[in-house]
């Protein structure tokens, strides 16, 4: 199993997780972060809260089979795109284990 996290642009959040459920990835996970990158849009302003970051980002994550990753990082490509610059990173990254919390039971 493997674990996909994206970190795209705000503005593409919606398109890109109406293109996972309409391909069968239900079980996604949202999270609104804040971010520091090498490229400054110049509208870009520091943070309230963290006065050393600049860019909010949305992280999108999910689990999949290993056979999967490649249709989904292709997915959240074609979806995130947009035409400026900085438009975010994706992580893959092996998983040991899951198991549901209901039973226990092993999802691997």
């Amino acid at each position: 199993m493997k674990e996909v996290k994206a970190f795209i642009k705000p503005i593409r959040v919606e398109k890109v997780v109406v293109a996972l459920r309409e391909s069968g990835f239900d079980s996604v996970t949202i999270s609104e972060s804040e971010g520091t990158g090498n490229y400054k849009r110049q509208d870009s302003k520091p943070s309230l809260k963290y006065h050393f970051t600049d860019s909010k980002i949305i992280k999108v994550e999910l689990v999949c089979s290993d056979n999967e990753v490649d249709g989904i990082v292709d997915l959240i490509c074609k979806n995130a795109q947009t035409p400026y610059p900085a438009d975010g990173i994706i992580y893959v990254a092996d998983v040991i284990s899951a198991y549901r919390i209901k039973n226990g039971e092993n999802l691997k």
